[in-house]
């Protein structure tokens, strides 16, 4: 199982950034794929998760309304559509995929919002 982060990067505050997270290995679209981060000092956050079959998402409060998570089954990728970005989104994010009871982890992308 891979996982591969990318598109992050500085962003003023408002702006906006797509994350991509390109897999491989497991049979992708059967399964529930999520975001997390961790900023500086705290504890790894469960940012957005979307469902195998694109049943359904689930946005963390803090994100819900201006970020959208998706899903392309053809290229096994993810996406995180970062809007209306805020300096406490600065963080390095990470996807993660569960399967068979064990997580997997890319190695993160960074985000950073600051004018």
């Amino acid at each position: 199982v891979q996982l591969v982060e990318s598109g992050g990067g500085l962003v003023q505050p408002g702006g906006s950034l797509r994350l991509s997270c390109v897999t491989s290995g497991f049979s992708f679209n059967n399964h529930g794929l999520s975001w997390y981060r961790r900023a500086p000092g705290r504890e790894r956050e469960l940012v957005a998760t979307i469902y195998g079959f694109s049943v359904g998402t689930y946005y963390a409060d803090s994100v819900k309304g201006r970020f959208t998570i998706s899903r392309d089954n053809a290229k096994n990728t993810e996406y995180l559509q970062m809007n209306s970005l805020k300096p406490e989104d600065t963080a390095v994010y990470y996807c993660n995929v569960v399967i068979k009871g064990n997580r997997y982890w890319g190695q993160g992308t960074q985000v950073t919002v600051s004018s």
